[in-house]
């Protein structure tokens, strides 16, 4: 159904749809014959516009021919014949039995594509005349039809689903060209149809097709989508038109709502006048006497008389209490928005406006300006005295007379001063210069100071512990009594360490003790490492899959155990060494595995580590064991050859088991701010090379150097490395899962390559959100989007994430059918999420 067809329906006054009808009604039948018998039946309907295909063609009339043309139906596509009564070949065409006087004919511009489930639009040019002779396509010859050009819709856009709307319409009386855009009308030179200006705008970029050019009387456009065409007559039209009573009655009522309107508008404008004229003057009686001379003055905020000179917004009582300091006075450094006028306009603004405080000549705070000038001084010794310290500085201190002072605190001792002398009023001083060639900026200071852990006072960082003179000697320096002096009058509560005192006598035991336990665990990881050299070095390891022969039982520990002994025979003096194997982490609160043999082949392999019968003698003489857990391999039966089982010890928990793949698969569905992978792809082979590359992280690092430390005093719930008991911990399918997490190591995550990007996802997200990504970080449609994950297309755009099987560390391919050429217009294509309700020019195709 068209929109007039549609809008006709819910018309209830019956005199409405007769004009209507006999204005816009036509009629044509649907003719089908039967290629056996010769029976032609016929099916006729009527229309009030003619849905014409233009994709393929140039011509208007070339869309009408193809309208017209007769229609094979063969094959699954045959006819029933009545008079046959079986399905046979036939031919179908439609034939035009009668035409209205106005004929629209709707350009398909806007189609369905199958692919993406989504419309697009066609920007292909279609030459029309401004006469058209309908004739040839009518079934009946008698009678005129010639028709002339009366009004083009055009859309302006590149997508289906946004976009702008004009029409340009003909006047039928004076034959001019009328172009309606919304609220302006502009009548067109010459009374000639232009469409130049708009096609031009609507260019999305250079590399579309050429305009052809057009004859006399005929146009080109790729943005009209619907063409209205007018019965010619050869009679004048007459000046005087006999409008029905019940149209002129509509016309009159909306004249008199239009009027009202205008009288309402003209009141407002009047009142807003008025209001303008009667601010003009206050304005102009108070700007005489708004400057202060040698009369008394009062401070008025700045920002305050810029608003109430701005006429568009009302104006608000007067508030100075951002110019206030702590004493509740005039702040000295707020001066500058502040703006001094006459006593006499002030109590005009109080009077009207209201507010406050008031701040007079008094007002001025004098403590604060005692105090700015006690810092600006202090500031200028403090140039002084920095380029005296760093002259004393360059000489050298012998014997006993000099002072440890920190070196951290020697770079920054300025700005620390600077900092002290701002504290008490808590503002950034504006007349300072610079230091060191920078700008001092006490915001940006304290938001460096801020991502340190601890905020450090002149001369603290040489301190211990214990609050005495730290042992290490880089850390501090030897300066003169001089410099210190100099540097004890801006730092008098600073920590004093003159050159005979001690360094903390408990540091040093600490310190003897340190090197005592590095020793001694370097001496048990060489011994470790030469016990267990096949299990450090990761070779000759035994596979469940490929089960050795020359064994029958194998042993099991967490890889986490494995990794974590790794860790700390390459780093003895860095990593704390392991005491405990730590099995229970492998078993359920029942103690029972929690892995199945064929699990422990696949997934579940990068979570332990099997162990040689000979390795595990050396563990258990090494390690506290808290759990034996081995696998033996049996000979079942009397024939030949018999079968093979493998018994694990402790047995497989069935309950926990699955609860625990409950839980993973939960958990695959209901996670946040996970990363998937989306790779673009050309014809399923080919990367994009227009995409940037993705580096990996340096192969040349350590693994341990990639995984992220744990903070100091953090320990694993699941895993006991202290020297005490080795009493088993229970843990629930939660805290397992998060164990899971923590074994998986880097190199065994997912490696981007070329033509692959990253993107954050949650397991709520729609497609259609995740389709909006992939436009933001590849530039292709949403609708041009082609997404797969192994093999399963992706097509539901309301689906979640976590229903569609899209889990963390997925890979999705992406395939791209027609990537829009501008860019610029990508706005319009957001417009897919939430089609535009209003013009509805899309509706207009009907089906």
């Amino acid at each position: 159904m068209s929109l007039l067809e549609d809008t006709l329906s819910k018309q209830k006054n019956p005199d409405v749809r007769n004009i209507v009808q006999q204005q816009f009604c036509g009629e044509y039948a649907y003719v089908t014959v039967c290629n056996q018998c010769g029976r032609e039946s016929k099916l006729l309907s009527k229309f009030y516009e003619l849905e014409l295909n233009i994709q393929g063609h140039k011509q208007l009339t070339d869309c009408i021919s193809e309208f017209l043309k007769e229609e094979k139906l063969e094959g699954d596509n045959r006819y029933f014949c009545e008079n046959c009564q079986s399905k046979q070949n036939a031919t179908r065409k439609i034939r035009l039995l009668s035409l209205p006087c106005t004929l629209n004919l709707q350009l398909m511009r806007f189609v369905f594509d199958r692919q993406t489930g989504h419309k697009k639009k066609l920007n292909t040019y279609i030459g029309f005349s401004e006469i058209l002779d309908m004739e040839p396509y009518v079934e009946h010859k008698g009678g005129s039809y010639v028709y002339e050009l009366s009004a083009v819709l055009i859309h302006r856009g590149v997508s289906a689903y946004s976009g702008h709307y004009i029409a340009h319409v003909k006047d039928p009386q004076s034959g001019e060209w009328y172009k309606f855009n919304d609220e302006d009308i502009e009548k067109m030179e010459g009374k000639k149809l232009q469409l130049g200006i708009e096609e031009d705008l609507a260019e999305p970029s250079k590399s579309q097709t050429r305009k052809p050019k057009c004859g006399k009387g005929t146009h080109c456009s790729r943005n009209a989508y619907m063409l209205v065409y007018r019965l010619q007559t050869q009679e004048k039209p007459t000046t005087t038109v006999q409008v029905p009573a019940f149209l002129q009655e509509l016309v009159d009522r909306d004249n008199s709502k239009f009027e009202e309107w205008c009288i309402e508008m003209a009141e407002m404008r009047k009142q807003s006048v008025d209001k303008g004229k009667a601010k003009h003057e206050e304005v102009k009686e108070l700007y005489q006497r708004l400057p202060a001379g040698a009369e008394p003055y009062e401070f008025v905020s700045l920002e305050w008389l810029q608003k109430w000179l701005d006429e568009s917004t009302p104006t608000k009582p007067i508030d100075n209490h951002a110019c206030l300091c702590s004493h509740d006075k005039l702040h000295p450094d707020k001066i500058s928005i502040m703006k001094r006028i006459s006593e006499y306009a002030a109590d005009i603004f109080y009077s009207r406006y209201g507010g406050g405080p008031r701040l007079t000549v008094k007002a001025l705070c004098k403590e604060c300006v005692v105090e700015r000038c006690r810092v600006l001084r202090l500031k200028s010794q403090l140039n002084e005295d920095y380029k005296t310290v760093n002259n004393l500085l360059k000489a050298t201190v012998k014997g006993n007379d000099g002072f440890w002072v920190g070196k951290s605190s020697l770079r920054s001792w300025r700005q620390l001063a600077l900092e002290q002398l701002d504290e008490p009023d808590g503002d950034v001083d504006q007349s300072n210069g610079k230091m060191n060639g920078n700008t001092l900026n006490k915001d940006e200071s304290k938001e460096e100071r801020k991502e340190e852990e601890e905020e450090l006072n002149f001369n603290e960082d040489i301190l211990c512990p214990h609050g005495e003179l730290c042992i290490s000697e880089n850390e501090r320096r030897l300066v003169s009594k001089e410099a210190w002096s100099k540097l004890q009058q801006y730092f008098p509560k600073a920590p004093e360490f003159p050159s005979y005192r001690e360094c903390c006598s408990q540091c040093k035991i600490l310190e003897r003790e340190g090197e005592e336990n590095e020793a001694l665990h370097k001496m048990i990881a060489n011994e470790q490492k030469t016990s267990l050299p096949n299990l450090f070095q990761d070779r000759n390891r035994p596979c469940l899959s490929n089960w050795p022969e020359e064994t029958d039982v194998l042993y099991i520990v967490s890889q986490f155990f494995v990794e974590e002994w790794r860790k700390f025979v390459r780093k003895p003096t860095r990593c704390s060494p392991v005491s405990s194997v730590g099995n229970s982490a492998l078993l359920c609160p029942h103690g029972g595995l929690m892995f199945t043999f064929a699990s422990m082949t696949k997934e579940d392999s990068k979570l332990i580590a099997l162990i040689w019968p000979s390795e595990w003698q050396m563990i258990q003489k090494l390690f506290v064991v808290d759990h034996i857990i081995k696998i033996t391999r049996t000979e079942v039966g009397d024939a030949n050859p018999s079968e093979t089982q493998y018994i694990s010890e402790p047995k497989l928990c069935p309950e926990c088991r699955e609860g625990l793949l409950c839980q993973q698969q939960r958990d695959l569905r209901e996670y946040t701010q996970a990363t998937i992978y989306v790779h673009k792809v050309v014809d399923n082979k080919k990367v994009m090379k227009d995409s940037a590359p993705e580096l990996n992280v340096s192969s040349s690092e350590t693994e341990e150097d990639k995984e992220e430390t744990k903070p100091d005093g953090e320990k694993d719930p699941d895993f006991n490395q202290s020297n005490g008991g080795t009493k088993r911990q229970k843990i629930t399918h939660q805290n397992y899962i998060a164990y899971q997490k923590q074994v998986i190591r880097r190199s065994m995550r997912h490696r981007k390559v070329r033509g692959e990007k990253a993107l954050l996802v949650s397991a709520n997200q729609t497609l259609k959100e995740l389709k909006i990504q992939i436009m933001h970080a590849f530039s292709v449609a949403p609708f041009d989007q082609n997404l797969s994950i192994d093999g399963k297309i992706l097509s539901d755009d309301c689906a979640t994430l976590g229903t569609l099987g899209v889990i963390p560390e997925s890979v999705i391919l992406l395939k791209a059918d027609e990537p829009i050429a501008d860019y610029a217009a990508m706005d319009d294509v957001m417009q897919v999420c939430m089609p535009e309700e209003g013009f509805k020019g899309t509706g207009l195709l009907g089906h």
